[in-house]
């Protein structure tokens, strides 16, 4: 019996997350989204960078991730490359998140979207903002690995 080949499942990242954030906890949302929108992001077409997301009378929302239409959308809709998206959790989840974001300073930011079972999933991050040298030493620690394989792979040839 052959396995099913291993499909990309990723739709988009946030790299600019991980630069600016300290990712304490991660969890998983599904996303409500319009039929336009799910044709938009099997193309591709999204981008993740400027999201991020807020809580509004107990529930999550995801504000700046910017889904292009396509052309070939149907006539009778009007897309809205930047509408708010809300994001679906347990209840247990959302108010434990609340609780965190309230108190302590935590911030919520999307990492990434994801296919899971034929539906969308964003995966979201508990997360606190790094300082400044704390960049700078995200920056050399990058650079110190990035001439490490350069090295390796000059002495492998």
């Amino acid at each position: 019996m052959a396995k099913k080949p291993v499909v990309n499942t990723r739709i988009a990242d946030n790299k600019k997350a991980a630069f600016n954030y300290f990712f304490e906890e991660r969890f998983e949302a599904g996303l409500v989204l319009e039929g336009w929108e799910v044709k938009s992001l099997r193309e591709g077409k999204v981008q993740l960078t400027d999201g991020y997301v807020v809580i509004r009378g107990g529930e999550l929302f995801i504000i700046g991730l910017q889904i292009n239409p396509l052309h070939t959308a149907s006539s009778h809709v009007s897309p809205d490359k930047v509408r708010t998206k809300k994001l679906l959790m347990h209840k247990e989840q959302i108010q434990r998140l609340i609780g965190k974001v309230e108190q302590k300073g935590y911030t919520l930011v999307p990492i990434n979207l994801h296919w899971k079972d034929g539906k969308v999933k964003c995966e979201i991050a508990l997360a606190k903002g790094k300082a400044e040298h704390d960049k700078r030493d995200t920056i050399k620690d990058r650079e110190g690995k990035r001439e490490v394989e350069r090295a390796m792979k000059s002495k492998a040839r």
